[in-house]
């Protein structure tokens, strides 16, 4: 059955850019860039026209204002960008029996056994054609028997195209392209490929599985089946999240205890919120930090299930003190929940009171009501755009333009 499988991955172009000049259409045909405007932020995304200068996505805006100097630069707008979003996906939702929604401008659709009613190419088509229509976005797709291919095979046909790959041409598709086309080849991955003299994907279909296990370990083997074409990865509709998180990349280095503090308390006070929100627990809280020097320093501990404001903040506060060094200037720093399960707040004894749980119910309500923001603790006063939204709802997460993917 998994050989007979129809999987499409569709992506949006240039997402942000393209939702961009459907607000302006002077940007069209112009070198766009959207991300952190200052130098110290990074590109989230880019126009074709730019990529000609040598411009990609989480490089800094600083050396992309230098590589393109007559690039538009704007900051963006992770809200509308989820509503263009949301349209695209309301398409997608009510066209196919099975779809995957692997980011925000990023799909996978299971259309196996469609072909006996329509012909599974007919009808991806025809629904790209539709998105274009009724959005006004510009997006490209990969039909293959499975989810890696598809996604190379989108990477392909962009701009605004489609390629489909027939079964049993999967090998000879991937064969010429470059190891790093593969899902999972990052930069530290596809350099130590290089110095083994594995550039092509056909060397790796080559190469002999136990070969890339004593040279990559369990990531080796992924990757050798990935570059052979197989994948049996399924479509899943909705992803149990494992753990939620928010940093913050400062626009100057800063040494300032307070400030810090503050924004932490932000930070877990909101994280807090969204756990109790989607009745969820954690049991393990992580603090990051990155220095001036770009040394990055984590430290976790497990605690008892909680979602409770009181019981965390104490514990990310504790861990930001056991990794700050006063003598540098920081530049990061970020906040995680994970081992997350499903369930309310479990009382603790010694700890909680029946005053905390009304406080932390009423807090809640309110913001409901009012915002998020309605009702927030005096600490974190301060820190004014941490990322808000619903980690729960089924939806990825908005990729705000001031952070890095």
């Amino acid at each position: 059955m998994l050989k007979d499988r129809a999987i499409v991955h569709m992506d949006l172009d240039t997402f942000f850019v393209s939702c961009e000049r459907l607000l302006d259409s002077r940007l069209i045909g112009r070198p766009v860039l959207i991300g952190g405007t200052s130098d110290r932020g990074v590109v989230a995304s880019c126009s074709y026209e730019a990529r000609k200068f040598g411009v990609h996505s989480a490089m800094p805006m600083r050396m992309a204002k230098m590589l393109c100097p007559e690039a538009v630069v704007l900051r963006g707008n992770a809200g509308i960008y989820s509503n263009f979003s949301k349209d695209v996906t309301d398409v997608i939702k009510e066209s196919v029996p099975l779809y995957e929604k692997a980011s925000i401008d990023e799909f996978y659709i299971d259309l196996t056994g469609m072909d006996k009613f329509f012909g599974c190419h007919k009808l991806a088509s025809e629904l790209r054609q539709r998105i274009i229509k009724e959005t006004g976005l510009p997006i490209s797709f990969g039909l293959s028997v499975n989810k890696t291919v598809s996604k190379i095979a989108t990477g392909e046909a962009k701009p605004n195209n489609e390629i489909r790959i027939l079964k049993g041409n999967e090998k000879p598709f991937l064969a010429p392209l470059s190891v790093r086309k593969i899902p999972m080849v990052g930069e530290v991955t596809y350099k130590t490929l290089c110095d083994l003299g594995v550039k092509q994907i056909k060397t790796v279909q080559d190469m002999p599985m136990d070969m890339m296990h004593r040279v990559l370990g369990k990531n080796g083997l992924t990757i050798w089946r990935k570059a052979n074409g197989i994948d049996s990865n399924p479509v899943v509709q909705y992803h149990e999240r494992k753990s939620i998180s928010t940093e913050r990349t400062f626009n100057k280095d800063t040494i300032d205890v307070v400030k810090l503090r503050g924004i932490i308390v932000a930070m877990t006070e909101n994280l807090a919120y969204q756990l109790r929100r989607g009745d969820k627990l954690t049991a393990c809280v992580t603090f990051k930090i990155r220095y001036s020097d770009f040394q990055t320093y984590t430290q976790q501990q497990r605690i008892a299930y909680s979602a409770m404001d009181h019981s965390l903040i104490p514990v990310v506060l504790e861990l930001f003190q056991k990794l700050y060094n006063r003598r540098m200037l920081v530049r990061l720093i970020g906040v995680k929940f994970s081992h997350l399960v499903a369930g309310g707040h479990q009382i603790n004894f010694f700890e909680d009171n029946e005053k905390q749980l009304h406080l932390s119910q009423a807090i809640d309500k309110m913001r409901e009501r009012y915002g998020d923001r309605a009702v927030i603790c005096a600490a974190g006063i301060g820190a004014k755009s941490i990322s808000r939204w619903n980690p729960f709802s089924g939806e990825p997460p908005p990729l705000l333009p001031n952070r890095r993917r």
